[in-house]
């Protein structure tokens, strides 16, 4: 019953892609509930022909000797075929001491079919079997009705899967070999072809081309790549040839962690499902209540048994939990799946949820407000046996290997200069402050500001920066030896993320290490509400604290290592920047691309995730409000009385406004 679809790996040849459990289940059941369903609905005809009430209500005769054990062989294929998965999952439930909706309808079922066999052989009164069949008939569609929901809102998370492609062109000795992907490992060379798939994260080491990344990043235009730029395996090739140095095996490459964390947010659960779940336990208590209650009094009050039975069996069914059930785990399908579609990675649930609570948003400034992309603008010895080359020397020594927008731009310099570095010993990250390392025999530091200011160190005589220069101070053997100052320029987004942020009544404010000139004139441009300059990790924490202590509900922006701290401390953690930091434990969300939009978006979308939330939750909980007295049969005396079928179709109906409010989330997101 499984109907995998089939995608082309690199070489044109169909391949089978990674399986999801889950999404197999699903498919498995969607099959089932349909085959159940054709079966039972091809046998409604003759039950309903035999039924003696439905005969009344046309006007009609149509018994003949034996016709209701006819009815009965019938009924009872109904019962046991089509209420097989029902008797199945009130087992687990039993089982489990957990009763909900299966509980409910497997006894119900057995309810009306223990009647009405009792009818059959003897017993005074009207039989169940028409009611039975609608019952079970209409239970079968709404169920297959949910499981295509459920593998719809899963299907975003299997095209991820399929992204991967199944081989590579791995390159050896100058010779080109077909492999599987999942054998490359770190060091691994591959090529490239125009239209193919890149199939393993890396660097590239030769070539360039325009790629394809919509699909992991949310970026709509393809984006040029050129030597020592990163890619993404799963991004598809434009016209160009390249050949890429393997960053890590399949099993720890960016898409495997895409799809391991939203395959995790899935199934976690938030503060609204577990008080979804909670509800819907009541509301199994409630109804079992509720439907005896009904019985003893209608029966106890004079009315026939079969007219007894009927009321239960109705309050039974319209009670069934079933659209609560779905109400929230449908849209963390949706939302979830989406969300990673366009470059937002939910990695905790409460966080997402909490998002519409956000007052404050707390900015880093590097990668995030601005491009992050740094080129050095000045470089100056204090010491007058170092030239600037040595200056830039001894820092490229320490930048070599860190991925920093400060290294990268020292790094661009040393090469442009065709400067080669020294061996480096006993290296050290500091953190939020710089590097440290032994270098030709010197101990040997590139720091920011800050650290100058912990240490009591004087800033040197003459120092002058632009007020959009960050600059890094180079120090050796604890004498200060001369500094670098770099540009970087403001995203052209920012603007645009801020005055949207305002528009909202969502404050600004940007949290950086940097000096406070280019932090007042990063500000000042972008019009945020105010900033906070030259501050080290752990003092970010404690603004953040004080913002919170104002009554502020404040959501950290960072590159999720530096700001490890802070973004913990924050209400809502977001780490920004592709690649590396999904590693980042302590935020709750990640953005793939450092774009402020996109920090806007998801707070926007998290407002709508939860407005369709509490809209599923009010509506699965409400309509019991009108429904249940009717099913009691409050309104008998006025002649208005709903029958278990009527039941059946109203719970059927408020499971499908549910699916289908949870699917519009996807043209609200859009917006």
């Amino acid at each position: 019953m499984k109907h995998p679809i089939k995608t082309q790996n690199s070489s044109g040849k169909t391949k089978q892609p990674m399986k999801m459990d889950g999404h197999n289940h699903h498919t498995m059941m969607i099959e089932d509930f349909k085959k159940r369903f054709y079966v039972v609905l091809i046998l409604t005809a003759p039950i309903m022909l035999l039924s003696s009430m439905i005969q009344q209500f046309i006007g009609v005769n149509w018994s003949f000797n034996g016709s209701s054990y006819i009815l009965f062989a019938l009924s009872t294929v109904v019962f046991i075929y089509g209420g097989w998965p029902f008797f199945k999952g009130l087992v687990e439930e039993v089982k489990t001491r957990n009763p909900g909706m299966m509980f409910l309808i497997g006894f119900a079922i057995t309810v009306a079919y223990g009647y009405s066999v009792a009818i059959v052989f003897g017993l005074q009164g009207m039989d169940f079997f028409w009611e039975l069949d609608t019952l079970i008939l209409i239970m079968l569609l709404g169920h297959w009705i949910e499981m295509r929901s459920i593998v719809g809102a899963s299907k975003d998370l299997e095209l991820l899967i399929q992204l991967m492609p199944d081989e590579a062109h791995l390159e050896k000795q100058g010779k080109v070999t077909e492999v599987k992907a999942d054998t490359l490992k770190q060091g691994d060379v591959i090529v490239i072809k125009p239209g193919e798939k890149v199939a393993a994260d890396g660097i590239i080491a030769e070539g360039e081309s325009y790629i394809n990344e919509s699909m992991l990043t949310g970026e709509s235009k393809p984006v040029k790549k050129g030597k020592s730029d990163k890619v993404i395996a799963g991004s598809i090739n434009g016209n160009g040839s390249f050949k890429v140095t393997v960053s890590h095996a399949a099993k720890d490459s960016y898409l495997s962690q895409v799809v391991k964390l939203v395959d995790d947010a899935q199934k976690s659960k938030s503060k609204t499902q577990l008080m979804a779940d909670t509800a819907a336990k009541w509301l199994t208590a409630i109804a079992l209540v509720t439907g005896i209650t009904t019985f003893l009094f209608w029966y106890m009050t004079g009315h026939p048994l079969a007219f007894a039975m009927e009321r239960m069996v109705t309050v039974i069914v319209i009670c069934c939990p079933h659209a609560l059930g779905l109400a929230v785990p449908l849209l963390v399908a949706t939302s979830t799946a989406l969300s990673a579609k366009n470059g937002l990675l939910i990695k905790n649930r409460t966080a997402f949820e909490n998002s519409r609570k956000i007052t404050t948003v707390v900015f880093d400034k590097t990668g995030t407000l601005t491009i992050g992309k740094f080129e050095v603008s000045k470089v100056i010895s204090l010491k007058k046996e170092l030239k600037e080359a040595d200056i830039i020397r001894l820092s490229m020594a320490l930048e070599e290997k860190s991925e920093h927008p400060i290294a990268t731009g020292i790094l661009k310099k040393a090469s442009d200069l065709k400067i080669s570095a020294p061996s480096v010993k006993d290296f050290k990250a500091i953190t939020g402050q710089g590097v440290e390392a032994t270098v030709e025999g010197k101990n040997v530091l590139v720091v920011g500001p800050g650290y100058l200011k912990e240490k009591n160190m004087n800033v040197p005589d003459g120092f002058k920066s632009d007020d959009t220069e960050t600059v890094v101070f180079v120090i050796i053997d604890d004498e200060l030896a001369g500094y670098i100052a770099l540009s970087d320029k403001i995203r052209p987004e920012s603007a645009a993320a801020i005055k949207k942020l305002k528009e909202n009544n969502i404050k600004s404010i940007l949290l950086t290490g940097d000096n406070s000139k280019v932090a007042e004139s990063v500000s000042k441009t972008l019009e945020m509400d105010s900033f906070i300059a030259g501050v080290l990790p752990h003092q970010k924490l404690d603004k953040i604290k004080e913002l919170q202590a104002a009554g502020e509900f404040v959501a950290m922006t960072g590159d999720g290592i530096n700001d490890a701290p802070a973004l913990a401390q924050a209400d809502v953690g977001i780490a920004v920047g592709s690649g590396s930091d999904i590693a980042a434990e302590t935020a709750g969300i990640v953005l793939v691309n450092s774009n402020p939009n996109d920090i806007v978006n998801l707070i926007l979308f998290g407002k709508a995730t939860y407005r369709k939330m509490i809209q599923n939750l009010a509506w699965a909980t409400g309509y019991n409000v009108i429904a249940l007295p009717l099913a009691a049969g409050v309104l008998y005396n006025q002649g208005i009385v709903l029958s278990p079928a009527i039941g059946a179709i109203l719970m059927t109906i408020s499971t499908v406004v549910v699916a289908i409010n949870a699917s519009l989330l996807k043209v609200e997101s859009r917006d």
